[in-house]
């Protein structure tokens, strides 16, 4: 299969909540062949594992991001490409006024050089990038 899907923070994360979002975990195992992850979603969650005290829910944390997304899920990188269509879609947005955040709009652009739907639960983050595909698996809405 190739890739389809550029999976956000939250999407990826989902697993490892008390209670994970059975739409989204029937996505990731009906897509698991079909997804990868943005170099900067990858720094989010080692980010927010390191800045966990030891403690088991860390402990499963790391084991989950080892064994599970490092061994299976492509990590795409920002390169000169999307630092490109950022560069574009930043100053087209704050010229009008709008400002997202940097990591957003760099996870945004992996997503759209590579031709994948971004996947996230924040379409609101996203919606004002120009010609960007997104999903919300948590509701199974297309935007």
């Amino acid at each position: 299969m190739t890739l389809r899907y550029l999976l956000d923070t939250n999407v990826l994360s989902e697993p490892t909540r008390p209670q994970p979002n059975p739409l989204v975990m029937a996505k990731l195992k009906l897509h698991e062949r079909e997804i990868a992850t943005a170099s900067i979603v990858w720094h989010e969650l080692l980010f927010g594992c390191q800045r966990l005290p030891e403690s088991k829910k860390r402990s499963n944390l790391e084991r989950y991001l080892q064994e599970v997304v490092y061994l299976n899920i492509p990590v795409l990188s920002y390169d000169q490409e999307s630092a490109k269509w950022h560069a574009q879609e930043r100053s087209h947005l704050v010229n009008l006024g709008k400002t997202p955040p940097f990591a957003d709009g760099q996870i945004a652009a992996i997503a759209y050089v590579n031709n994948l739907i971004l996947v996230t639960n924040n379409i609101s983050d996203y919606q004002d990038f120009l010609d960007l595909r997104l999903e919300n698996w948590h509701l199974t809405t297309i935007y």
